[in-house]
């Protein structure tokens, strides 16, 4: 069994942002790594949603220029093994940025199958996904990784477009866990 003190800033973050939100609901910590971090139900615990958590800290005063920092509100970047992230036995994952300049979470609720088929197409043939989630200030997420200058332009000026590069359906969308929560009502 896990010790309970091994627990994650992201998982811990993203427990707490459940337990808080969500008071009908149930939050499980698995004892041993299974590719499930969390496991919410509803109240009788007859329904369930697993979670993978992914945490990033914030890029955006490290990497970004002061032109950029304007407009967006958080950066953050992870590395996905494409094979874990292809057969996840997790229903969603949850990639948290902590935005530190704006003391801002932000959680992107994607299903795993759906963020590897996005990263596959934007990043073919690669060992390892390196992927970029850049959070504007007016609550829109794109993947910029490999963007042209132009684009990144595109993206602070609100006018970027990319349906693969798009990821405001999943920007804070908490749909999976607000139905487990009805479920106790």
């Amino acid at each position: 069994m896990r010790p309970l003190f091994t627990i994650h800033a992201g998982e811990f973050l993203v427990g707490e942002y459940i337990e808080h939100n969500f008071r009908n609901t149930n939050l499980w910590l698995p004892s041993k790594d299974s590719g499930v971090d969390l496991l919410v139900t509803n109240k009788k615990n007859q329904a369930s949603v697993s979670l993978q958590v992914k945490y990033s800290r914030d890029f955006l005063v490290t990497n970004l220029s002061a032109e950029f920092q304007k407009s967006i509100r958080a950066f953050g970047w992870w590395t996905f093994d494409p094979e874990k992230l292809r057969t996840s036995p997790a229903d969603y994952w949850v990639l948290l940025i902590v935005g530190f300049s704006h003391r801002t979470n932000d959680y992107i609720i994607v299903k795993p199958q759906e963020l590897y088929n996005r990263l596959s197409a934007l990043h073919p043939n690669v060992a390892k996904f390196q992927t970029y989630l850049w959070v504007t200030k007016n609550g829109r997420c794109w993947e910029t990784r490999d963007l042209l200058r132009a684009e990144k332009d595109q993206v602070v000026n609100n006018t970027f477009s990319n349906v693969t590069r798009d990821f405001i359906p999943f920007l804070n969308k908490w749909e999976p866990i607000t139905q487990l929560n009805k479920l106790a009502t």
